[in-house]
């Protein structure tokens, strides 16, 4: 399962190596710079040409380095496949540098990402940041926001080739997709479906999931991952963490009290939130931390309650709850993993006679029953083969620790790639990858691109 409590948006936004874009100050604003000044007949262009676009809507212009910034919403079909059906807005904004540079593509995969990708910083290229449908304010309104069925692979493809192609009338250089983690896969899936939509894709530590079934390949990644004591040493904690339950447990409850945090809707019960927390453990410890942390896990059998508490709360320990995992919270994933996604069904051998609930550690656990879905394979496992053999153009980034990383896309051989990063997590870049291989891929990059 992924680490909520990282936040499945920090991993869409963050991991990719991006850079928050700032919030420009109303004093900012009214003082604007030299560089943001002969920017400004760019402002009323480009605001023009876009209110053109049918269905595009303008929400405000700010300055970001000197360019102009746009927040936008266009008007999207629930169903592509029955566009007279009713339509909902999609969020999305553009940072316009110049119309004859390249274009990125961006989304995380959740909500409306803010952050400057690394790919459009080593192309100084615009960017175009898409939220995926369902998430946050980009939802139907009404019954058919409670139509998930709507919430497909094809769908949100759909409606990302309509914004590029929307797009394209404006920005006139080579367009590059790419995004980390589900905004990795959200990106392959647009390749797949509009192959001409892009020029390039380049994605980071994106999942893989084309059979649901065979969880093998995790399996293995956690049985190699790191040295050997690292991993006894964890697995040892999650396990004690099981052992000591009655002791451990009012713990947890106390700091739902805190922090406000129910489960009635989801997990349906404090004892099932925490197991689920403490199977997540080792899969969080991996996906945000190095083996450098390892020095720090404790020696599970001689440290006093508080202390194991307290170290695993800090690496890896998080926890589920009904607040963030509905219709306005990371609920929507859950949906896509339950039902196209997949998810790792880890087998936890080493937690065997601890475990409460032997069927708990799946997406539809954490979701109101009316989110529930069942699970095909058809669309993931279309993809994986499209890749394989049909994909051009695609370059796959991925952590050597990173389990996110362990089942990936296998790029076909026209002009397409695979790189992994050395110890890295699923925080991978192309600027930790070793030489020559960072400066190939740097190099590839920006032949797609035409930037020399």
């Amino acid at each position: 399962m992924r680490n909520k409590g990282i936040s499945a948006l920090v991993c869409a936004g963050l991991m990719s190596g991006t850079a928050v874009l700032a919030g420009i100050s109303p004093a900012a604003a009214a003082a604007p710079t030299a560089q943001a000044a002969a920017a400004a007949p760019v402002v009323e262009d480009v605001r023009a040409q876009l209110e053109k676009i049918p269905g595009m809507t303008v929400v405000s212009v700010t300055q970001k380095e000197g360019y102009p910034f746009y927040n936008l919403t266009f008007a999207q079909p629930v169903d592509h496949k029955r566009p007279w059906k009713g339509t909902f807005t999609q969020r999305l904004t553009l940072w316009h540098k110049a119309a004859d540079k390249p274009t990125v593509r961006y989304t995380g995969g959740y909500t409306l990402a803010s952050g400057t990708t690394q790919i459009t910083r080593l192309l100084d290229a615009n960017q175009v940041s898409i939220e995926h449908r369902y998430f946050a304010e980009s939802r139907p309104k009404g019954a058919a926001g409670d139509d998930w069925s709507k919430m497909t692979v094809w769908q949100e493809a759909s409606d990302e080739n309509r914004i590029v192609k929307a797009l394209r009338t404006i920005e006139k250089g080579k367009w590059i997709g790419t995004g980390a983690s589900k905004g990795g896969m959200t990106t392959a899936y647009l390749e797949r479906h509009y192959p001409d939509a892009l020029d390039a894709v380049v994605a980071f530590v994106a999942p893989n999931d084309a059979n649901n079934r065979d969880d093998s390949t995790y399996e293995r990644f956690f049985k190699t991952v790191g040295t050997k004591e690292c991993r006894d040493a964890l697995n040892a904690v999650q396990r004690e963490m099981l052992v000591r339950r009655a002791a451990l447990l009012p713990k947890f409850e106390a700091d739902a009290v805190k922090n406000g945090d129910t489960f009635e809707e989801t997990l349906g019960t404090t004892d099932r939130a925490y197991e689920f927390a403490v199977l997540d453990q080792v899969w969080n410890f991996w996906q945000s931390g190095t083996a450098a942390d390892c020095p720090t896990v404790p020696d599970a059998k001689k440290v006093s309650d508080d202390e194991l508490y307290e170290w695993s709360k800090g690496h890896g320990f998080s926890v589920y709850q009904d607040e963030t995992l509905g219709t306005n919270g990371t609920g929507p994933y859950y949906r896509q993993a339950a039902t196209q996604l997949g998810w790792a069904d880890l087998k936890f051998k080493h937690l065997k006679g601890v475990r409460h609930y032997p069927d708990i550690y799946q997406p539809n656990s954490v979701l109101p029953a009316a989110m529930r879905g069942s699970y095909s394979n058809k669309a993931i496992a279309d993809v994986d083969r499209w890749v394989k053999t049909r994909g051009q153009r695609m370059m796959f980034v991925y952590g050597q620790n990173d389990p996110w990383s362990a089942e990936q896309f296998t790029p076909s051989r026209h002009d397409s790639y695979s790189y992994v990063v050395p110890g890295s997590n699923h925080g991978a870049q192309i600027a930790k990858l070793p030489e020559p291989e960072q400066s190939q891929a740097v190099a590839t990059i920006k032949r797609w691109a035409g930037v020399k």
